[in-house]
């Protein structure tokens, strides 16, 4: 498990601390002196690191997270009424006394459970929490502001490291409100395990249900959807039967069902199964303790889907949650889709041949190289997104390098004392765009 960690550069040694604790668990660091920097830093991190989870404190994450892939677990550190109470405490120690403060980057609640727990005065407290939109020099003034009214007096509790930087020279004492590494810790640890809670998830056993409807012809349908499936690369890990007059199921675990409709946002290949078949096509998907659980409650999810005028699809679990209905995706990404597995089927098998793997590995790798988009991956990584080993991770890429179909893009290096992890890049969809293939013509 591979958990990234954003922290200002004067954090660094805080969140270490709470991390020494967790077992089991890779740490990646991305350390910034400037906040204006952290989107850039995050960005070159993602490129180039293979991520379970990430932990950030606000601002970070703020900065950061519309380059967060979906799905990725994220954990906030935010401080807590524990944090201001143990600076408050800590400001006591040095004489300064309790109030007046000033307070920024709590939550509103954290600092009313604190006043009422100490029996506060009120209107010696100015308190600005959190808010995305927060400039650096907006929490400046609004500190320099509170000193003013408390008529000169007083001291500032900052968790931002900018802010306490620029009120240095400033006659009013500074304590810091970073949490404690007690509460960086539970942070930590409850994203580690919520982690390892959707790793059980995704291998839970799923069945998808696809049936042909409104159409003349429900046998040609049929036959013609399960043979769009079979060469489907997204399910090349699962296994498809034919469901009997006008269906077709699907068995594989949760997980490749949540690639296969983006996290339960749409179904692709119901808009294929449209243009190809000239047949409206509906799907449901279950998930249970059983095959035959999963089966039932997939039926049911068709049976809904069919309901509706639109192709689409619905799921059920067995802890009763629907998600839907979900439709075909935009028509951009059901082109790029036919690319990777219907117009190119038999650029796929000759492709197959030409290395030395089958065509449902080639399939598989061909989806792949989409997901990626141009991003480097390693032989470990590659090994995980296919559920293979390692070593026939770095097998497989001994192959394809051999056939022209990964570009060595050089190393990363993941942890300080560790080996460098060497990057390559798929050229799986650049190869199946060459008519005929060769492998000279995939090395040019």
């Amino acid at each position: 498990m591979v958990i990234g960690v954003v922290t200002h550069s004067t954090h660094g040694k805080l969140f270490r601390e709470a991390a020494s604790t967790l077992r089991g668990v890779d740490l990646e660091w991305v350390s910034y002196d400037h906040e204006e920097n952290v989107r850039e830093k995050v960005a070159e991190f993602l490129a180039n690191t293979r991520l379970d989870g990430f932990l950030a404190g606000p601002v970070p994450y703020t900065e950061s997270r519309e380059l967060l892939p979906p799905g990725l677990p994220v954990g906030v550190v935010r401080p807590s009424a524990l944090d201001l109470t143990l600076a408050l405490y800590r400001a006591q120690q040095r004489g300064w006394g309790r109030t007046p403060v000033s307070i920024d980057t709590f939550p509103a609640e954290a600092v009313d459970a604190v006043l009422d727990a100490l029996e506060l005065n009120r209107d010696e407290i100015a308190s600005l929490p959190y808010a995305p939109t927060q400039t650096v020099e907006e929490i400046v003034d609004f500190h320099r502001t509170a000193y003013r009214r408390f008529g000169d007096r007083g001291y500032v509790i900052s968790v931002r490291a900018a802010v306490r930087e620029q009120l240095a020279g400033d006659a009013f004492g500074i304590m810091s409100g970073m949490p404690v590494p007690a509460t960086i810790r539970t942070e930590l640890h409850e994203l580690a395990l919520r982690i390892e809670s959707d790793r059980a998830s995704a291998q839970r056993f799923a069945a998808g249900v696809f049936l042909v409807s409104r159409t003349a012809d429900e046998e040609r349908a049929r036959v013609g959807l399960m043979n769009l499936l079979l060469n489907t690369p997204e399910f090349a890990g699962a296994w498809i039967e034919d469901r009997g007059r006008r269906g077709v199921v699907v068995f594989a675990h949760k997980a490749l069902f949540e690639r296969v409709t983006r996290n339960w946002v749409a179904v692709p290949a119901l808009a294929e199964a449209g243009t190809a078949l000239g047949a409206q096509v509906a799907a449901g998907f279950g998930v249970g303790v059983s095959a035959r659980n999963c089966v039932l409650l997939a039926e049911r999810a068709a049976a809904r889907a069919e309901q509706e005028d639109e192709p689409c699809a619905y799921l059920i679990e067995d802890s009763g949650v629907i998600i839907g209905p979900m439709g075909p995706k935009s028509t951009a990404d059901r082109e790029a889709l036919s690319f990777s597995y219907r117009e190119h089927g038999d650029h796929v098998e000759r492709l197959a041949k030409s290395v030395g793997l089958s065509a449902a590995t080639v399939s598989r790798l061909a989806a792949l190289d989409h997901e990626l988009e141009g991003r480097a991956i390693s032989p470990g990584e590659l090994a995980d997104r296919l559920g293979i080993t390692d070593q026939s991770g770095r097998r497989l890429i001994r192959t394809l390098d051999a056939g022209g179909l990964v570009s060595d893009e050089g190393t990363a290096q993941h942890h300080p004392k560790g080996r460098p992890t060497r990057l390559y890049r798929l050229r799986i969809a650049q190869a199946l765009k060459g008519t005929p293939w060769s492998s000279t013509a995939a090395r040019s």
